[in-house]
């Protein structure tokens, strides 16, 4: 059982020394060095949770509400940093994702 745990932290290793993780957190630290950039995305990001949760739960999102987030999206991709940042952290996002998915696959958590 010892060496499920061991082969557990030798793949946390390699992902935070992955170029996905790295460029990650340089860009992170980069924009959230700015207060302004700072509030500007996590803004952006409790608004898209705030419609990804309204959608998971049954309610119907306006075409309005979808244009303002829309709008907010592209504003803040005029902001290289604020892109860079973006960029990397969907990067980083699917490496996680992939790396569930391969373990789900391989332990057949979803084939019930």
């Amino acid at each position: 059982m010892n060496n499920v745990y061991d082969q557990a932290h030798k793949l946390a290793r390699a992902i935070k020394t992955s170029e996905e993780y790295k460029t990650y957190i340089e860009n992170k630290r980069k924009v959230y060095a700015d207060k302004n950039n700072k509030r500007m995305v996590e803004d952006f990001k409790k608004k898209a949770l705030e419609i990804q949760m309204e959608k998971m739960s049954g309610k119907e999102i306006s075409q309005e509400e979808m244009e303002k987030i829309n709008k907010l999206e592209e504003v803040l991709m005029l902001n290289p940093s604020i892109n860079e940042f973006l960029k990397a952290e969907l990067r980083f996002s699917q490496l996680v994702q992939d790396i569930s998915k391969i373990i789900g696959d391989a332990i057949d958590i979803e084939k019930d």
